[in-house]
């Protein structure tokens, strides 16, 4: 299934392992989240998070648009990423990385930050899509990946003030690390994995303050 799929490259990608199914958590009938929608989201989002403190410590779902995950099981990227179904994986890969990170987090009874939960899904979409277009195209380090996903984009006008300002910053954050990144591990169209490797799963153990920090730097 897609989802797994998704996140068994994220778990290798970052040697995490969670006792967790992302489909055991999934909601696709808005509905069903009845009150859990933030009153102040008019926003009909293709995906979203939820988080809510319970007597037995943190209840998680994260809800996917169907139709989404639809179009996705007829054209699963991790077999064919193609521009046809970039949008839909970027939402999915997105949703998935919440996930991962953050009941990876709670496991561990570290807080985590909506800005933080952000920016490592803007880092995750770049270096899941790195590694799955080398593999599919027979290696060479795919130099479009950074301009496609960082340069070619727009933010949702229904945005509220603090939300916009959230997500810009996670964006800008996490395109700066990235060219970074490809400054640091990339030569000649060769990457060196197992250093990149390395440099992403340091970042991803890193606590919000430290996170934003070492992105900017």
């Amino acid at each position: 299934m897609v989802l797994r799929g998704l996140q068994s490259l994220l778990e290798r990608l970052y040697d995490v392992e969670l006792d967790y199914d992302v489909y055991d958590f999934l909601v696709t009938d808005r509905s069903a989240l009845g009150c859990a929608t933030p009153g102040n989201d008019t926003r009909a989002s293709e995906e979203e998070l939820l988080l809510a403190e319970t007597q037995d410590g943190a209840g998680v779902a994260l809800y996917l648009d169907p139709s989404v995950l639809g179009r996705l099981e007829g054209a699963d990227p991790v077999g064919a990423l193609t521009e046809d179904n970039l949008a839909d994986y970027c939402t999915a890969l997105e949703g998935v990385s919440h996930f991962l990170y953050a009941t990876w987090r709670l496991d561990r009874d570290s807080p985590v930050s909506l800005l933080e939960l952000e920016t490592q899904a803007e880092v995750d979409k770049y270096a899941v899509t790195v590694f799955l277009l080398a593999d599919q195209r027979g290696g060479g380090f795919p130099a479009q990946v950074h301009a496609r996903l960082f340069d070619r984009v727009s933010f949702d006008a229904r945005l509220q003030p603090d939300q916009y300002a959230r997500y810009r910053t996670a964006h800008r954050s996490a395109a700066h690390y990235c060219r970074r990144l490809e400054q640091r591990f990339v030569n000649r169209g060769e990457a060196q994995v197992e250093a990149l490797v390395r440099e992403l799963r340091r970042f991803y153990r890193l606590g919000s303050t430290a996170k934003m920090r070492h992105a900017l730097a």
